[in-house]
């Protein structure tokens, strides 16, 4: 099942998604990949709050979809091991590289390139459906879970975590907003296209997964401090906003004074949060839960 012998190649997918791998098989996707550590202490506590509600108990198979560079699969291996399975499902080849040299031997994970949409998984063989944003960007949601629901057996449990509004998201939306002091405004995103936000309406997330088979829908509101510095000052905080998120989506193919304008522009905007060296603004998720029909 593993495809550890692929190298920088793109999965085979379905159409619709194609914008989407090849999204994160470009820079987009190595910029993940180089930043995956400093990534990981940002989101680490949201993989936490997920897993604990996910609850993976020792012997269950557990299907990571959107795994990235691996930590939320390796951390549901722990919960499951040793006679279970965490399977870790991605489309950046340059993200699950990483996972892969990143994996520690012993541990009951695999990898695989892949669609979640289109994926031949074998029926009825995994308890746990479970994904930390990595769900966001189907571009046909209700077909791509309800392959992932067939996926699970008849008893099978699906966890997942998504963002609320982006009002409720300042971490990630104030940087972009003095971004905009220099660039024109990205085209907006309608609520059914795939993107970060896709799953921030409860009534869209409750019509998708019923649409797919599932029952018992329940999403919690979680709000989290995000500190975009971790730990590492000002200069942290401002370089991390401008090389992953909306605010660098936005300066893509404006001309380096654009961009040293733009950060200038940024770096005051988050100055008044600099505590020590922390640079803390609001995150806010949903965990997603429900059950097999």
């Amino acid at each position: 099942m593993a495809t550890t012998g692929d190298t920088m190649q793109q999965p085979s997918g379905h159409e619709q998604n194609a914008d989407q791998i090849a999204y994160w098989n470009g820079p987009s996707g190595q910029r993940w990949a180089d930043r995956h550590a400093v990534q990981e202490k940002l989101l680490g506590p949201i993989a936490d709050v997920l897993i604990a509600r996910a609850a993976p108990r020792p012997g269950e198979r557990v299907i990571d979809v959107g795994c990235g560079s691996g930590a939320t699969t390796l951390a549901f291996a722990k919960a499951v091991a040793p006679d279970g399975l965490a399977l870790g499902l991605d489309v950046s080849e340059p993200m699950l590289a990483q996972a892969r040299a990143l994996a520690p031997k012993g541990l009951p994970l695999d990898f695989v390139l892949a669609d979640a949409t289109v994926h031949p998984f074998e029926p009825a063989s995994f308890d746990l459906l479970a994904s930390r944003f990595g769900v966001m960007f189907f571009a046909d949601p209700i077909a791509s879970f309800a392959n992932l629901r067939r996926a699970l057996k008849p008893t099978g449990r699906l966890a997942f975590a998504c963002w609320r509004d982006p009002k409720e998201n300042p971490w990630m939306m104030a940087p972009l907003m003095a971004v905009y002091k220099h660039v024109p405004k990205m085209p907006p995103v309608g609520p059914e296209e795939p993107g970060p936000f896709a799953f921030a309406s409860e009534e869209r997330v409750m019509r998708i997964l019923k649409g797919a088979g599932f029952v018992d829908v329940a999403m919690e509101p979680h709000n989290l401090p995000m500190d975009i510095a971790i730990g590492s000052g000002l200069d942290a905080a401002v370089d991390g906003a401008l090389q992953i998120g909306p605010a660098s989506r936005a300066l893509q193919g404006h001309p380096p004074e654009t961009y040293e304008a733009a950060k200038v522009s940024v770096r005051e905007m988050l100055e008044p949060f600099l505590k020590g060296q922390s640079v803390t603004l609001q995150g806010a998720i949903w965990i997603v839960t429900a059950k097999v029909a």
